[in-house]
């Protein structure tokens, strides 16, 4: 017994104090940050909000668009361009107010097949009241991105361009 104690023991001494090459050092990941694997995902849609649609539009989530339970959905609105030609783009929820004292939001709601983007006012206020550039031909760009990420980095939600880099 004695012996074939030993024989293990020396067995397991061997095999766990071996060491061989450590390789090359593989490529570096996204963004040059060594380790990381991640693609962020995002697509755009315009969208008309009418009486006729309930000022409501219910979006498909392509196809080719991996979402994961953990994944987190950013919508954001295009509210303008630059003289330089860049966009200009405002997080939703958004609140926005009328030249008369008035109120809406822009908002949406997530599924793992649809984004639904709506107008959303209190009961009083009438939607129909909003001028046309605020309700037709709006622009919103809906972004996935691995939720995980977002919180090991500290990334600014808040801001397009902080999360648009980490976009493919």
């Amino acid at each position: 017994m004695r012996k074939l104690t030993f024989l293990l023991f020396s067995l397991t001494f061997l095999l766990t104090a071996c060491e061989g090459d450590p390789g090359p050092p593989g490529p570096p990941g996204l963004n040059g940050q060594n380790g990381v694997n991640f693609v962020g995902q995002s697509f755009e849609r315009t969208v008309n909000f009418t009486n006729a649609n309930g000022y409501f539009a219910d979006i498909e989530i392509p196809l080719d668009i991996d979402l994961l339970e953990s994944d987190m959905v950013l919508v954001y609105r295009l509210v303008g361009v630059d003289n330089d030609g860049f966009d200009f783009w405002r997080p939703l929820p958004e609140t926005a107010y009328t030249d008369d004292g008035g109120e809406f939001q822009y908002n949406f709601d997530h599924n793992f097949d649809f984004v639904d983007i709506y107008l959303y006012a209190p009961p009083s206020f009438d939607l129909g009241s909003i001028p046309e550039i605020n309700r037709i031909d709006q622009i919103f760009r809906i972004v996935i991105l691995p939720v995980d990420f977002i919180n090991s980095n500290n990334i600014d939600i808040n801001n397009f361009n902080d999360v648009v880099q980490y976009v493919q």
